[in-house]
């Protein structure tokens, strides 16, 4: 365990970065970003197979990716009392017992993300705690109320208390080429949310192709996106390996020309731990250590921290335990 110290503190103070404030709409980059779609898929389909973290790396891997868990109830039917027990949760993300024998200290999830109208159950839940806040915005899953009433969503969260928006962009700019359109809609998204940091949903599994995904991703950025996110969690195909290799390569094109950072996250159908090990080497090898700290990169996903307990509790004790003991709250 000792070896692993510094691996192992998964929740540590982050690094001070500069928002990204955005530049003007730059078309002939834009234009000229493509994506070999062979190459990619390819590329893609190597990843579960070229890194393979076991024991000791393994487990301070998994409690590295807790830390980046945006911990997320997105449902019809959701309550004070659920939304109160997933602050619960995401305060104290593994049980007591086994952060004691991993000798581990103030993990905590990312954020805890939620409608709205939760927003203030979740803030007075975490008050003190330093976990921040996330809520959906702008029609979510659609994106397709009235322009006005998707900024003036934005800016009631934020009055709410919510300390980062996840917003959805309008799929049909990104369908018919209206890359203005789509700078836009983003930047008067990230002037609504003012202090707030902005995620910005592309939805990827509904624009088409991933030269889309690249272009969207470009312009999504130069409109001062702080993520960029793959899905809203309610479309059919959601986060998946080749988007997820088209929209870090982005990122990290647009730092090398920027010098600004953005995050990325992948949200849907990340449920197994293997996954988030999948992920995190990804980030590594395409954007290095700086993006694996939890103010570069989040999780959108829920009952992916059961399966890491689960995994945890197998490192520690050689044996798996039924899923009950690793409730979500």
């Amino acid at each position: 365990m000792d070896s692993q110290t510094a691996e192992r503190t998964a929740h540590l103070p982050q690094v001070t970065e500069p928002r990204n404030p955005g530049m003007p709409l730059d078309l002939d980059w834009v234009r000229l970003a493509q994506a070999n779609t062979s190459a990619i898929e390819r590329r893609a389909a190597t990843l579960p197979g070229r890194r393979s973290v076991k024991k000791d790396h393994q487990a301070a891997w998994l409690l590295r990716a807790i830390s980046c868990i945006d911990l997320t109830t997105l449902s019809g039917d959701d309550t004070v009392g659920r939304v109160r027990r997933l602050c619960a949760k995401a305060r104290q993300p593994v049980r007591a017992d086994m952060l004691a024998a991993l000798d581990m200290q103030g993990l905590t999830t990312g954020a805890v993300c939620v409608y709205h109208d939760m927003i203030p159950t979740a803030v007075d839940a975490l008050a003190g705690t330093g976990i921040p806040v996330a809520a959906v915005s702008t029609g979510f899953p659609a994106g397709l109320s009235p322009f006005h009433l998707r900024v003036a969503e934005i800016e009631e969260s934020v009055r709410a208390g919510a300390h980062e928006i996840d917003i959805v962009i309008s799929r049909r700019h990104v369908l018919t080429g209206n890359w203005q359109a789509l700078y836009d809609e983003m930047k008067a998204f990230r002037t609504a949310c003012g202090d707030a940091h902005v995620k910005a949903i592309l939805a990827t599994g509904e624009l088409g192709s991933l030269r889309n995904v690249a272009r969207a991703s470009l312009v999504c950025m130069m409109a001062g996106a702080d993520f960029i996110k793959t899905s809203t969690g309610k479309e059919s195909v959601n986060a998946t390996l080749p988007v997820s290799l088209v929209m870090i390569r982005a990122i990290r094109e647009y730092h090398e020309r920027t010098g600004y950072r953005v995050g990325y996250k992948p949200a849907g159908g990340i449920s197994k731990a293997k996954d988030a090990l999948v992920y995190l080497s990804l980030m590594k090898d395409e954007l290095g250590d700086r993006w694996l700290q939890p103010d570069l990169f989040r999780f959108g996903a829920s009952s992916l921290l059961g399966d890491i307990e689960r995994q945890l509790e197998h490192y520690l004790t050689g044996a798996y335990s039924a899923g009950y003991r690793h409730a979500m709250g």
